[in-house]
């Protein structure tokens, strides 16, 4: 799910200035991005996209110039631009600093998108301000009435990255540009993590990682690719113990096999380690670290039906 995410904007402004940022705020027809999807532009960069091609560049480049606080402008891809999604996307860029920034308060940014519409929230947006304010529930970005509401981001979906060797590593680039998950990554010690990571993730260095098992959320997908086999099946055997939404170890049929038997010997139930997907991934497309990630942030993303439907085929 888009939002409003207000720290990359606060860290943004903080780099660069000021910052505009752009966001499709209505679509009709086909489009290359959704509603509430955002890009950061300032001069000489940006970040974040909105669907790339020549609706980005035009974006991008009028954003530089921009002087006003809000401006919104709707564009028809096909007639307009010459994209061949053939739908119109309707912008709006909001020009940011220090001060500006430090009005966002709220966790719904709600305002209006040009001069002339009303200054104060009309009713249907004040309704759904009080949804989430009295019921804590979290609306889709949307325009409504020549207002534009958006939730702030925050990350939906935990996953626990246990292990930082060179399979982690590269699992946690591919997946840390995704902006639901709220990632942490453990392993035994400091050294073993890299000297730069993303930013937004979080790093726990555990002298013993079974001891930190139980601090995950009861709805985490874990991925379990630590440099012992031995740790591989004391957290297998942790997790057993605990709800989680998905969990993957890395390996072979036969090392699957063996923790099959160990498991059971812990004292867990025969059908118990079904809980967990052994090996993880898509071994059809190799074994090389990014291979193997990739094949991974595939199973992740997957949704839960389609994920239940590809382990009946290729794990039988």
């Amino acid at each position: 799910m888009t939002g409003f995410d207000r720290e990359a904007l606060k860290k943004a402004v903080a780099e660069h200035g000021q910052v505009t940022r752009v966001a499709i705020a209505a679509v009709r027809g086909s489009s290359p991005r959704e509603v509430g999807a955002a890009m950061l532009v300032w001069a000489g960069g940006q970040s974040g996209t909105i669907g790339g091609g020549t609706l980005e560049y035009h974006a991008a480049k009028t954003a530089r110039t921009q002087t006003q606080y809000t401006e919104s402008s709707t564009h028809a891809l096909g007639p307009d631009l010459g994209q061949c999604c053939g739908g119109s996307v309707t912008l709006i860029s909001e020009l940011y600093d220090a001060a500006r920034c430090a009005t966002l308060t709220s966790d719904i940014i709600a305002r209006p998108i040009h001069a002339t519409a009303e200054k104060t929230p009309p009713f249907a947006v004040k309704r759904i301000l009080a949804s989430a304010r009295n019921q804590g529930q979290r609306p889709d970005s949307e325009l409504i009435d020549g207002w534009f509401i958006e939730p702030v981001h925050k990350p939906s979906r935990p996953v626990w990255v246990w292990g930082a060797g060179h399979v982690g590593r590269a699992i946690v680039s591919i997946l840390a540009p995704l902006p639901d998950l709220d990632i942490t990554w453990v392993d035994t010690s400091t050294s073993r993590f890299p000297k730069t990571y993303p930013s937004n993730i979080t790093v726990l260095p555990a002298d013993d990682p079974v001891r930190v098992v139980h601090y995950a959320p009861e709805n985490t997908a874990h991925v379990i690719l630590t440099y012992s086999h031995k740790l591989d099946l004391a957290l297998c055997n942790a997790l057993l113990a605990q709800e989680f939404s998905f969990a993957g170890v890395i390996g072979s049929s036969t090392k699957w096999a063996r923790f099959r038997r160990q498991l059971v010997q812990l004292g867990h139930s025969a059908e118990a380690p079904n809980r967990i997907t052994c090996p993880i991934g898509d071994p059809s497309l190799g074994k090389h670290p990014q291979m193997i990630a990739v094949g991974v942030a595939a199973e992740l993303l997957r949704p839960a039906q389609a994920a239940a439907e590809w382990n009946k085929e290729y794990r039988a």
